[in-house]
């Protein structure tokens, strides 16, 4: 998979601390960003560049194309090294605040990556680099969310730290053939979907292939209170701008339609012990004729699934999980930084931006109509519709330290029928705001 959510709760089960260590920090520079030149003569200087993708991925495709426009470009020479997600992430605080830090990497977005460098002044601040190169221009605003950063290290405000160029979303993925077979259409609004589970499981097949041991069903239970909320609600819960309430409409409605589904059939009661692989297996093997997760599932699904497949967003869904992918940021110690600026402009560019979504990416700045793939441009036609309406609502576990294990309990519960939705959400609720407070101090 290209990505998943346990990474991110990796991410998440530093934040508390990370926040703290933040109020010792000074926030980010903006020395040599203020005015950026775009001319830039690299002759006789290099680069040196970090990141983590494999090389045969769609970023790894594009970066390693974008390098060697780069070099073409600007004179340069550029010392590459690949290295591993954790190596990064656990040595970034000691490596950029000395000499050996590189000019630019890549970087995990979220407040207790992204955000706990620059708290600490250890990211350069880029808001000239994004006037001079109007990468604003390309960026929505959902993406724009994980690349600024305020004093605290909280994403959504403030100054930028971090220019993301490609993107991740969760869409349904429907088997074609099944439906086919048992005469039932894909849906397109959100009484269909439900029609259509009931025909499946009419037949005796449950519709959804879900996993409680892991983030698709929290997934699937955020999009469906994404449905009743709106982007005010979606700020409130994910950074902290008002207090939200697990007793109100948008999580009620969430947990109660999970209990629903489940005595319906449409989800089995044994998914409380599955993980994300097993519902996934599911689909590819042909089992489920449905099955709601991430576009890192693409790449493997057109490797592996024998039928004719599709996607799509949730039916009359506004918003849905999803974000901006990991982010190119220049370190404070970069010694070539106008040679950094130059190499992520170089990967926004039309050029790379396409040969990413032709293998497979999301792009956030691809021309659709050099896109040849048709499962490639059904993939990003989601995307960037989602990011035309301001739809991405980043992910459930993403608030607090701990959020993602209790989210995930707390549907197995759903799913036992141990405990009612009220019961439920009330625990939820606490311990939601149990986290919340332990990082911003209960103000």
């Amino acid at each position: 998979m290209r990505s998943t959510r346990p990474r991110l709760a990796l991410g998440a089960a530093v934040l508390a601390a990370a926040l703290v260590l933040s109020a010792c920090g000074g926030g980010g520079t903006s020395t040599d960003s203020d005015d950026v030149d775009t001319a830039v003569d690299g002759k006789g200087r290099t680069l040196t560049l970090w990141h983590y993708e494999n090389e045969t991925s769609a970023m790894g495709v594009a970066w390693k194309a974008a390098i060697e426009q780069f070099e073409k470009e600007t004179g340069a020479k550029v010392e590459f090294e690949n290295k591993a997600f954790e190596q990064i992430r656990t040595t970034a605080s000691q490596v950029l605040n000395s000499d050996k830090a590189p000019d630019v990497m890549e970087y995990n977005k979220g407040n207790a990556t992204a955000g706990l460098l620059a708290s600490q002044g250890l990211l350069t601040n880029l808001d000239g680099a994004v006037n001079a190169y109007k990468w604003e221009d390309k960026l929505a605003p959902s993406l724009q969310t994980t690349a600024t950063y305020d004093s605290k290290g909280v994403m959504g405000s403030g100054s930028y730290y971090g220019i993301p160029n490609y993107g991740e979303y969760v869409e349904f993925f429907y088997n074609e053939d099944l439906f086919k077979k048992h005469g039932v259409e894909v849906p397109t609004t959100f009484e269909e979907l439900e029609q259509a589970m009931a025909a499946f499981e009419a037949k005796g097949i449950t519709p959804l292939a879900e996993s409680a041991a892991e983030y698709p069903l929290g997934q699937l239970w955020y999009q469906l209170a994404l449905t009743k909320a709106d982007r005010d609600w979606v700020d409130s819960y994910q950074t902290y701008t008002d207090k939200v309430d697990f007793t109100g409409p948008e999580i009620s409605y969430a947990t109660e339609t999970i209990k629903d589904w489940t005595e319906k059939g449409y989800i089995s009661e044994n998914a409380t012990g599955l993980k994300a692989e097993d519902a996934g297996v599911s689909f590819i093997n042909g089992e489920a004729p449905m099955f709601f997760s991430g576009s890192w599932w693409y790449g493997r699904f057109v490797e592996e699934a024998k039928f004719n497949w599709s996607t799509g967003l949730f039916p009359g869904a506004e918003i849905s999980p999803g974000s901006s992918g990991n982010v190119w940021v220049v370190p404070t110690q970069a010694k070539e930084k106008d040679l950094a600026y130059k190499f992520i402009d170089i990967t926004m560019s039309p050029e790379i931006q396409n040969l990413m979504g032709n293998n497979g990416g999301v792009p956030v700045a691809a021309d659709p109509e050099a896109i040849t793939d048709e499962k490639s441009k059904e993939l990003i036609a989601n995307f960037n519709t989602l990011t035309e309406q301001d739809g991405l609502g980043f992910y459930p576990d993403w608030p607090t330290p701990t959020f993602y294990d209790e989210l995930n309990a707390g549907l197995q519960e759903v799913l036992n029928g141990t405990k009612t939705p009220d019961e439920v959400n009330e625990e939820l609720g606490g311990l939601y705001q149990d986290g919340v407070d332990s990082i911003t101090g209960g103000s």
